[in-house]
């Protein structure tokens, strides 16, 4: 019999439970994507793709993503199920339902932007420098800018995890509500995965722009004018350089990467959310 995901459990999860399935999903998605990862910050480099290394060595900065994902993905499911199931406490009017859902993303992405930048700095140079390896990235950026290096990119990161998870999680818990009224049965953890797909796909193409301005922070060159410059200023340095599709470079990768990604992510998550729930019952 297929697992199906119970009102209860989708609303109140055990933190054990967010923890354990969260760090599957993150691990599961970033490795089984990785390669579309090193294409999309590629194309994104100010250095273009092919000098960023082109099809050569699309698994470099893999250590570090393997590495990272796990806790990062943990803590943003901790976070986001403990601030769903706070809100849902205190409101018991579905109509804010949504609102609630996008609290709980905010405070998730702000959480687990404490790991993922440090392993996004260490990915990404990996991917489009050249330095040959993550603990060669590690090495250099903490010799070269010390423990704020890898902190470099911070709140461009937040600035496009945010927006993302705002649209992206509702989406996702509307589609799963919509599909269960409709078939008049719980939603289960294929169907959650299609949903996943979906809002995955249409958060990624509105917020590309913002990862594209992330990127290209992250492998600034250390006193550079980007690396010292605000937000708007880094837009207007891309629009400059490569008009405004520059904005959304990478945007096809991207889409494709979180789409499957998405499926993968929340499809994992949920599997993994039902099967220890239910163990955890016994």
């Amino acid at each position: 019999m297929e697992d199906v995901i119970d009102p209860d459990i989708v609303e109140n999860t055990d933190f054990r439970v967010a923890l354990a399935a969260g760090g599957a999903a993150g691990t599961s998605v970033d490795i089984i994507l990785f390669p579309l990862d090193t294409i999309k910050t590629r194309l994104q480099s100010e250095r273009g793709f092919w000098k960023s290394g082109g099809f050569r060595g699309i698994y470099s900065g893999l250590f570090s993503a393997a590495v990272g994902s796990a806790p990062t993905a943990a803590l943003f499911f901790v976070a986001y199920e403990s601030t769903k199931t706070t809100f849902n406490n205190i409101t018991q009017d579905r109509r804010y339902q949504s609102f609630g859902h996008m609290m709980a993303a905010s405070i998730g992405e702000v959480s687990a932007c404490l790991i993922r930048v440090p392993v996004e700095v260490v990915k990404q140079r990996t991917q489009a420098l050249g330095t040959g390896s993550s603990i060669a990235s590690f090495k250099k950026t903490l010799n070269s800018e010390g423990l704020g290096g890898f902190y470099r990119g911070y709140f461009s990161t937040v600035l496009r995890e945010v927006p993302f998870s705002i649209i992206q999680f509702p989406l996702w818990e509307y589609l799963k509500s919509r599909v269960s009224k409709h078939t008049e049965q719980p939603i289960t953890a294929l169907q959650s995965s299609l949903c996943g797909a979906t809002s995955g796909a249409i958060s990624a193409a509105i917020t590309t722009p913002l990862d594209v301005v992330k990127t290209r922070v992250m492998l600034a060159e250390k006193g550079s004018s980007i690396a010292k410059g605000s937000i708007s200023f880094v837009v207007q340095t891309i629009i400059k350089e490569k008009g405004f599709m520059g904005l959304y470079a990478g945007i096809a990768p991207r889409v494709m990467w979180i789409s499957i990604g998405g499926s993968v992510f929340l499809g994992v998550y949920e599997k993994v959310k039902i099967t220890l729930t239910q163990m955890f019952k016994v």
